[in-house]
């Protein structure tokens, strides 16, 4: 089943889980697609099967908090960072509910954390004005990038790059080989006063890079020459919240959610907004993300709800 306009607009929420008290603050599905892991400020990480459509297993992370949540490439085990007491980044087992490893320096929040799509490497960026390079196997950070501001960064789907996003005005692209020489490609974006970026991804097909900010637009970005391709607009977000906006697995849509519980879908290529959906989620959706291998998508407020296409198109 392809995706097409008609497609997407025919989703609907097919099942809503209630299992946190308070929001849902990060999602990931595995590589196969068949769970999907979320942390929540009310300290839990729950595991859902997408394939029965349920809750498994609930753990906690009291002490900690948790935040950013990833899964590594070994099923059953997650990085996280942690939203309370310090900023080290934690590896956990979920199998056992054990650490395996952590992962500390990093002197304020981490902000932004990002798994590579081939390896054990991963990267992580902080209030405290860093980009750190991990290797899962060491403690010992494997690099380290200063930078002028707060940074938003991601791994391309090969994981031979890595985009950071700097000062919520330019984007740099790093050599993963040779990144201590400093980036090979800076673009320059125009700065918007009225917010800040909260993310960056790569689209599966690695072409573009969609910028996320904390205020009413996203950028969709050619990820080799970094022109603008379009700005999408339209969705509520008067409260500067961070909300996760996301490609479609075939790199062609892009959708975010919104303050009212609403999703906004785009087509990449034409700009044109192509449906809007209604998710009666509660709370503003700060979590959104596409299924990798299956046709269904997820969206979070506190609320965890799994969308499913209702035609065949």
């Amino acid at each position: 089943m392809k995706l097409t306009d008609n497609v997407l607009r025919s989703f609907r929420v097919a099942k809503v889980f209630r299992e946190n008290s308070d929001k849902i603050n990060c999602f990931d599905f595995s590589p196969n697609g068949e769970t999907v892991i979320s942390s929540s400020d009310d300290d839990s990480i729950v595991l859902y099967d997408c394939q029965e459509g349920k809750p498994k297993r609930t753990l906690y992370s009291k002490k900690y908090g948790v935040d950013l949540i990833r899964y590594t490439h070994a099923a059953n085990t997650v990085v996280y960072s942690s939203n309370k007491i310090d900023d080290t980044i934690r590896y956990l087992s979920l199998h056992d509910n054990k650490y395996i490893r952590y992962f500390p320096g990093h002197t304020k929040r981490v902000v932004a954390l990002s798994m590579s799509p081939v390896d054990d490497t991963f990267i992580s960026g902080s209030l405290d004005k860093t980009i750190r390079l991990w290797d899962l196997r060491s403690p010992n950070c494997q690099g380290l990038m200063h930078l002028q501001g707060k940074p938003v960064c991601s791994f391309d789907p090969e994981g031979l790059i890595f985009a950071a996003g700097v000062n919520s005005e330019m984007v740099k692209l790093y050599d993963l080989r040779s990144f201590d020489k400093g980036p090979f490609a800076t673009f320059k974006m125009q700065y918007d006063r009225t917010s800040e970026w909260t993310g960056l991804k790569f689209s599966n097909d690695g072409k573009l890079i969609l910028i996320s900010t904390n205020g009413g637009f996203i950028r969709l970005i050619d990820a080799f020459k970094g022109a603008v391709l379009h700005s999408f607009g339209g969705y509520n977000n008067s409260k500067a919240v961070t909300l996760e906006a996301s490609f479609t697995p075939d790199s062609q849509f892009i959708m975010i959610g919104s303050e009212d519980g609403k999703i906004h879908v785009w087509n990449g290529e034409s700009g044109m907004k192509v449906a809007v959906l209604d998710g009666k989620h509660t709370g503003p959706i700060t979590c959104l993300q596409f299924n990798p291998k299956f046709m269904t998508f997820a969206s979070a407020c506190s609320n965890m709800a799994f969308w499913l296409p209702t035609i065949d198109d």
